[in-house]
């Protein structure tokens, strides 16, 4: 039996930025857990956290308490020129920031680059970085993190068992604006910062990307902040795709409803549901749709650890990167297709 040389390796790891996600959300009680990036690391045996930058000294500090034996620094540039360089830097500061640090990280040459979602506020700023991560060899994973929870894995192969796709119906609901033009700079709406998630689990899910959207139900509050519209798509393999937020709504909801020919998978934050045809009980001579119950939910979704293990087992050359660069950058596009429709 061969032995992979990798398979008991150390990887060392280093984080830019320790706030929410990159830090204080692995606190959040109602979570899944792990839910920040330090938890995440911290939980994986193969990894070994070995210093932080920040330029919040409060986060810092907080952050130094928690993990023993980690140095910390007060900016990347410092850490960089202080340290060896570790095999993976995790970058989760403000959007903003993202092509800033992407791009000195990219010039440490760590193994592995793991970049929070969305890849920079433009697709300008993403192909900067997509351009110097090639050119340095140092491959960036994007924190996708819907693709790594088990529960969108079982709706993926569940999508076999539902016959031909007729309907796909993204949605996501909050009170955060959909878009406004003064927000562009620094990322600040929920287009960006959410619909990212949308677009990318459809396009995932489907093995397709999203292209050329038909827009309507565009809804601008009185300062001209876009607050609701529906994106229109369709693909090979399924003819109706639409895509709804709101910016206006007093709750938070995150969703996907997907109708086969013979079934229906109906999934989002702390729900998951899969339906198959059989003989209904309410008509004579009908079909209906019927909950599955041989499908075995998971206790966790797993999304944050998994995507973690993703990293080590690519580091492992076991596995390709699950959620690439391209693939991020191939959403940002749609978004910003999306976009044109606002102004």
């Amino acid at each position: 039996m061969s032995v992979n040389p990798n398979s008991s390796k150390i990887y060392t790891a280093a984080l830019v930025g320790t706030g929410r996600i990159g830090f204080s959300l692995g606190f959040d009680k109602k979570r899944e857990q792990p839910a920040s990036h330090t938890m995440a690391l911290l939980g994986n045996k193969r990894i070994k956290i070995v210093a932080a930058a920040d330029t919040d000294e409060e986060n810092l500090a907080k952050w130094k308490r928690f993990v023993k034996g980690a140095q910390t620094f007060s900016s990347s540039a410092k850490m960089y020129n202080t340290i060896p360089t570790p095999d993976i830097i995790t970058i989760a500061v403000n959007e903003d920031s993202h092509m800033k640090e992407c791009l000195a990280a990219i010039e440490a040459k760590p193994r592995l680059i793991i970049l929070e979602k969305p890849v920079a506020v433009n697709s300008a700023q993403a192909a900067e970085i997509s351009a110097a991560a090639d050119k340095a060899g140092v491959p960036v994973m994007v924190n996708h993190e819907r693709r790594f929870a088990a529960d969108y894995n079982m709706a993926k192969d569940y999508l076999k068992k539902i016959g031909t796709l007729q309907t796909i119906r993204g949605e996501l609901y909050s009170g955060l604006r959909i878009y406004g033009k003064e927000f562009e700079e620094d990322g600040t709406y929920s287009l960006l910062h959410d619909g990212t998630h949308l677009v990318d689990i459809i396009s995932w899910l489907l093995d397709e990307k999203l292209s050329a959207p038909v827009v309507t139900g565009i809804f601008k509050d009185d300062k001209d902040v876009v607050r609701n519209f529906s994106a229109h798509f369709s693909t090979e393999f399924c003819s109706e795709i639409t895509i709804s937020m709101s910016g206006r709504s007093r709750f938070f909801t995150f969703g996907l409803d997907i109708l086969g020919t013979e079934g229906r998978i109906c999934l989002g934050n702390g729900y998951a549901k899969f339906y198959k045809r059989k003989e209904s009980n309410l008509y004579t001579g009908f079909f209906s749709l019927a909950k599955d119950k041989s499908v075995r939910l998971p206790k966790k979704t797993g999304y944050f650890a998994n995507m973690i293990q993703n990293a080590v087992d690519f580091l492992d050359n076991k596995e390709k990167l699950l959620s690439p660069l391209s693939a991020a950058i191939d959403d940002l596009k749609v978004l910003e297709e999306i976009k044109k429709f606002f102004i």
